[in-house]
This record gives C-alpha cells, structure tokens and sequence, in this order.
C-alpha cells in the first residue's frame, strides 16, 4: 500500500508543526478564555459535580486536528499505480560461428579452450533477451548447428553440447564465416552481427575468406572475430592412445592468423579480440556485449486516486462537530 502512495505538494506538510505549537499554546492561556466571578462564598452554589466541564478543552483539540487534516489535504494525497509496456524498437540478429576444429581442446584455457568458450557464450545469450541468435559450427566444413531463433533454451542447449569429432579435421574460416552470412542474408533485422572464433589459420574449405568477408560488407553485416589461444607454446592433441582411446597432448607454438581476423573485422565494420585465457575470453565477450545494444523503449501508465476529498470532508466534519458542541452541549459552561 505505502509503496503506491505519495504527495503532490509534500511541502504543506511543513506546516503541521503549528499544530502542536498552538495545542501547547491553547494549554497555557485557556484560563483566560473563561470569565472569572469573585465571591466571598460558594457554599450556596456547591452542587453535585458534573464531567462534562472537564471536556470543554476538547473542542479545541477538535479545531486542531481538523486543521491538521487540511494542512494535509493541500499536501494532495494520493495512491499511485503504474502499469509498464515495453517495446524493443532495434532487434538483433546474431549468428556464432564457432571453431569446433581439434585444436579447441588445447589447454591453454581452463579446462579447454572448448569449454572455456561454452561457459561464456551461454552467459551471453543469457543477457541477450531480446535478440535472435543462430549457431554455425566449422572444422574443416561447417554447418549451421541452430538456425537463428530467438528461443534462448535450444541456443543454450547446443552450444552446451558443442564437442570436437564432428566435422573433418581442419580449420574452414572462410566457410565459417560464409555460412554465418547465409544465415543472415535474409534477415529483415536492424542489425545484424556475427561473432567468429577460431584458434588457427584458414587451411581447409573451398570458400576464401576474403570473398566471405565482401559478401557480408555488402550485406552490412558487422563481424566481430575472437582469435582464442595463449602467446606462446599450449598443449595440444596430436593422438589417441590405441590402448585407452584417450587423447595425447605436447607443446606446440600457438598460431593464429591475426591479420585475416583483423582484415574480417575491419572490412565489416566489426572489432577484433584476443582471448588469451579465460578472464580475457569473458571479458571480450563482455565489450561485444555492450557494443551491441538493443534499443528498448519502455512506457508506463499512471493511475491516480485522489485521497485529499475525504480528508477535507472529515475536516469540515469535525469543526461542524466543534460548532454544534460549543453552541448545544457545552453553550452554558463558562
């Protein structure tokens, strides 16, 4: 209840500490308002004593609370109750395109840099309410994993279950990246962005990736590129064990192809990041995150209820009460 209600004019509220002073006043002087009769003896007018005389000084106390209720009727009380709609004036589209190649199991991030990733792309999709999200997937080919949808469970769920082993061995940028802008080419969207990830060099598919990188300019497709991996030597799987199935990881020298990555986002009026461990990744994802808003306009509706009416008449009512007593009941006490 006291969460909706407030005043209009809080100021008049100031005034209410005449109240008290003039009842502390009134207390004071209200022997003077009663005429005094010298006498050399009552002993003929002692009479049974009577208590109503004893609340004659309650009339005025009736004045002062019937002031105190005007001071806040000016003061316009009133509950408030506001009903909100908002509106998304800027949706987004955005297609992941992961590299899911076998060098995402390195562990120069924690645990992987595979689920170093996974961990982070659900966080953002979890603060993208209100845009759509695809997931396209690469190796050496690559396919559209999740259609853009704006069903943020099924984003959620793919790229949980993202795992090396399935697509060819490689590093496809170029489909990659081409097969983000066929996902977003017929998207009536504002905006549409693409967020590429790799931890190598483009060395498979048969699409180039600069002729990726000038479809999506044309299509004004802003591309932000990831280039995941530590400086330096990581460890990376270069075998199985016959006997285990498990993988076998040695030293080797990070590569990354910065300057294709730089050229991608250049070209697209994108960025590009280095993530070399895990509080980078995060961090990047956190930028691109707040480079690409949705616009959200929100509209609220107030409801007023007037409160000061019943406060004025409750008022009035009580120095009508005060007249009728004063000049009734209490007309032939002195």
């Amino acid at each position: 209840m006291w969460n909706n209600f407030e005043f209009l004019n809080p100021g008049f509220l100031w005034f209410l500490v005449v109240v008290p002073v003039l009842g502390f006043w009134h207390f004071f002087t209200r022997k003077r308002d009663a005429a005094i009769l010298t006498m050399p003896s009552i002993k003929g007018f002692q009479a049974e004593q009577s208590f109503l005389p004893k609340l004659k000084p309650f009339l005025y106390f009736l004045r002062l609370l019937a002031l105190a209720l005007l001071l806040v009727a000016l003061a316009r009380p009133r509950n408030v109750s506001v009903s909100k709609r908002t509106k998304s004036n800027k949706g987004i589209d955005i297609v992941m395109a992961i590299d899911v190649s076998a060098s995402m199991l390195a562990r120069d991030l924690k645990p992987n840099r595979l689920e170093a990733l996974k961990k982070v792309a659900i966080d953002f999709v979890n603060r993208r309410p209100n845009d759509r999200i695809g997931i396209v997937v690469y190796a050496g080919e690559s396919f559209t994993q999740t259609p853009i949808t704006s069903d943020k469970g099924i984003i959620k769920n793919t790229i949980s279950e993202l795992k090396w082993g399935q697509l060819e061995g490689g590093t496809a940028i170029g489909m990659g990246l081409g097969s983000a802008v066929n996902r977003l080419k017929e998207s009536t969207a504002k905006s549409k962005v693409i967020i590429l990830l790799t931890d190598g060099v483009n060395n498979a598919g048969f699409v180039d990736p600069k002729t990726a990188t000038e479809l999506a300019k044309e299509l004004a497709i802003k591309t932000y590129t990831i280039g995941i991996g530590t400086n330096g030597m990581a460890d990376f799987p270069w075998s199985k064990d016959p006997r285990t199935g498990k993988l076998q990881f040695r030293k080797q020298q990070v590569e990354i192809d910065e300057k294709l990555l730089k050229f991608i986002a250049s070209e697209t009026q994108g960025k590009y990041f280095r993530a070399t461990n895990n509080a980078s990744l995060q961090e990047i994802y956190n930028e691109i995150d707040k480079l690409e808003k949705t616009k959200i306009e929100e509209f609220k509706y107030y409801n007023y209820q007037e409160n000061y009416r019943s406060i004025v008449l409750l008022a009035l009512g009580l120095l009508l009460l005060e007249f009728v007593l004063k000049n009734t009941v209490f007309k032939s006490f002195i």
